[in-house]
């Protein structure tokens, strides 16, 4: 109800005076033309498939691609904005699935409970009480009591479980996305030791 506030007003202004107005920091313009193309935005996604996402990560991407079309729009460039638009959130989706894709990128993209988050083994995930044994066994693991895995190992793992990606963690404890990589490479190494 609120974004109709917003945009009231603004619905029949054209898009290339609704982008002028956003470059000006017309938050009501940018707003609009949000409301305007979020339809297109979304069904354009539904053409794309992202390894290790889903259809609302792509649509978030293309959003992205969208605000991003607000932000950068030139008239003088000659296409109109709807042209521009479509070829910063085709992009921008474009962008996401390479980098969801890259084979170094597939570990960083995992996310999720622990049985998620960590490979488990076949014969472990198929009998329930191995797999409350293997989740006991975890949830030590990651304890304060645990001597597997160190500190700051134990503080990625907890929050890769809990749901968190590799930006997320890299962001929240202030290191690169490469150290993350590097330390959920070495916790997968040292559970798979422990396990095998």
């Amino acid at each position: 109800m609120q974004e109709e506030q917003i945009v009231s007003g603004f619905e029949t202004r054209t898009d290339k005076d609704l982008a002028i107005l956003a470059a000006e920091g017309n938050a009501d313009a940018t707003d609009a033309l949000l409301a305007r193309y979020k339809d297109a935005v979304r069904s354009k996604a539904r053409k794309f498939y992202m390894l290790g996402g889903d259809q609302d990560d792509i649509i978030q991407e293309g959003m992205i691609g969208l605000f991003k079309a607000i932000q950068t729009y030139d008239p003088a460039g000659g296409a109109s904005f709807k042209t521009y638009m479509n070829i910063c959130v085709h992009n921008q989706i474009l962008n996401a699935i390479e980098a969801a894709t890259a084979k170094k990128h597939t570990p960083l993209n995992s996310s999720g409970d622990l049985s998620a988050a960590w490979d488990i083994p076949a014969d472990v995930s198929s009998n329930p009480d191995e797999l409350a044994i293997y989740s006991d066994t975890m949830q030590l693991i990651l304890s304060d009591d645990g001597k597997l895995l160190s500190p700051m190992e134990k503080q990625v793992a907890r929050m890769l479980a809990d749901g968190h990606n590799y930006r997320e963690i890299a962001s929240q404890l202030g290191r690169s996305p490469k150290s993350v990589d590097n330390t959920i490479q070495r916790i997968r190494r040292k559970l798979k030791d422990f396990f095998d």
